[in-house]
């Protein structure tokens, strides 16, 4: 493969996501004072990653494999065909509270991704406060939680993403390109 062709490839898969690709996720919640608050952190869906992949590689250049790793820990091999030969980058993820199976081959595949590029830029963002209140607000994006400590129900909105963690408008040269390389 030629450099150039290398570059392509990864820039295509590190350009950043469409905001309704990334999900927030509580890491912390809590009532101070009468007043809700909730600290999040994003990240990708597994279908964002799985999109990324067949635009950059089409549909037969990509796959990923799973292996059993400790107790209720699973890796995820992420393996992309380039010039007919298959490279392939590993990591794992520990089973979660919620969806256990399916959460563990989830954040494994999501790990792997990171990997290769895919989503690495999110990392860049902290964990953010997002919007609280106690009224049930009406519209979209909003996510229900109950803190345990003071009995209170919630809603919170995740917070905007910043421009350099969205995509650049698309120009007429180069957006939606198929990398398939090796074809």
């Amino acid at each position: 493969m030629k450099e150039r062709e290398t570059a392509e490839i990864m820039e295509a898969l590190q350009r950043p996501f469409a905001a309704h690709e990334v999900e927030w996720r509580a890491c912390r919640i809590g009532v101070t004072d009468g007043r809700p608050w909730a600290l999040v952190h994003c990240h990708l869906t597994n279908r964002a990653i799985m999109n990324r992949l067949d635009e950059v590689f089409g549909l037969g250049n990509w796959r990923n494999e799973y292996i059993r790793w400790g107790g209720n820990s699973a890796l995820c091999g992420l393996s992309i065909r380039i010039n007919g030969e298959w490279l392939t980058k590993w990591d794992g993820a520990s089973a979660t509270e919620i969806a256990a199976v399916k959460g563990t081959l989830s954040d494994a595949m999501k790990r792997a991704a990171v990997q290769w590029g895919i989503g690495r830029y999110l990392y860049q963002l902290n964990e953010r406060f997002a919007a609280c209140t106690t009224r049930k607000p009406g519209g979209d994006n909003w996510h229900r939680e109950f803190d345990r400590v003071s009995g209170v129900t919630f809603w919170w909105r995740p917070p905007a993403l910043p421009a350099w963690a969205l995509p650049r408008p698309a120009t007429a040269t180069g957006s939606g390109k198929n990398m398939e390389a090796g074809r």
